[in-house]
């Protein structure tokens, strides 16, 4: 990797900047590009919406998905501190993933959510939506429900992990996820941990996590909620809100080829918003917009 480009990708990991941020009145969406399929950027606070590109176009949201499991949980009221016992359906239901839990081992349902969050633990998710009441079936009912109360009307699920890619959505429809998602305390603290241990029962044992954004991880960005998301069909995906330069951000990012380059199209956002110019993208993300393009709207 060139000079140029570690430079690049340093600015865009430590939130470095000497810009001026430009007047959001004054931004063209004609000067930003973005290298994902689909985006979607808005003003939290305004509800303004500051750049779209293919935002209603319905495609796979991978782990994005978790953010509406997360929700779900915390509607229901449930105690956080009542430990959830993982057990073989719920590995089921992720298609027999691999995951580092041990079978009939035990975690609170707060650390549960925390680590399906941060970590996008898979088995996490299937584990939270069994013990809901009325068992999974009952889970992806209610995801679907809230998804219609929030006027995600592109929008449906069939799993509470995001490993089927018939959950699918719209980067719109995403950006009102993550704001419903954002007024829930515990979904802005458990998933912008950038670092946690897990601490299981029967038996005895920890595991570490990491948070899956790099954002997150670096410390350098003011992320107030983070979701990632991956599967070969769904591309990379990346959701968050991010103070930049005084103003909360809901970014929206659905199906990159890279597995840094939604992270680039946070820095090209941002670098958007401070100097009016996001800069280019390469000529295979182009090509792999076109390609995909062609895919989705057969």
């Amino acid at each position: 990797m060139g000079k140029a480009i570690m430079l690049i990708f340093y600015l865009i990991l430590t939130g470095t900047s000497n810009f001026v941020s430009a007047k959001t009145s004054q931004l063209d969406p004609k000067k930003i590009e973005t290298a994902s399929v689909s985006t979607y950027v808005t003003d939290l606070k305004s509800g303004k919406t500051l750049f779209k590109k293919n935002a209603d176009l319905i495609m796979p949201i991978a782990s994005l998905t978790k953010l509406m499991t997360a929700m779900v949980v915390l509607d229901s009221k449930l105690s956080l501190k009542e430990r959830i016992t993982f057990e073989p359906s719920d590995k089921e239901r992720i298609y027999n993933g691999y995951s580092r839990i041990r079978m009939d081992s035990q975690l609170s349902r707060g650390e549960t959510i925390r680590i399906a969050l941060m970590s996008s633990e898979n088995l996490a998710s299937a584990a939270l939506a069994r013990s809901y009441p009325g068992g999974y079936d009952a889970f992806v009912k209610a995801m679907n429900q809230k998804a219609r109360s929030l006027g995600m009307k592109n929008t449906r699920f069939v799993d509470s992990s995001g490993l089927s890619p018939d959950n699918v959505s719209t980067a719109a429809d995403i950006a009102q996820m993550v704001k419903a998602a954002y007024k829930y305390p515990q979904i802005r603290k458990y998933s912008t941990t950038s670092v946690h241990t897990a601490y299981f029962k029967k038996p005895r044992y920890k595991l570490a996590y990491t948070n899956t954004n790099a954002l997150v991880r670096g410390k350098k960005w003011k992320v107030g909620l983070s979701k990632t998301g991956y599967l070969d069909v769904a591309g990379r995906c990346l959701a968050m809100i991010a103070n930049v330069d005084g103003k909360k951000l809901v970014m929206v990012m659905l199906d990159a080829y890279g597995k840094l380059t939604p992270i680039g199209d946070a820095g090209r956002i941002k670098k958007w918003i401070q100097t009016g110019k996001s800069g280019k993208v390469s000529d295979s993300a182009r090509h792999y917009q076109r390609q995909k393009l062609s895919e989705l709207t057969k």
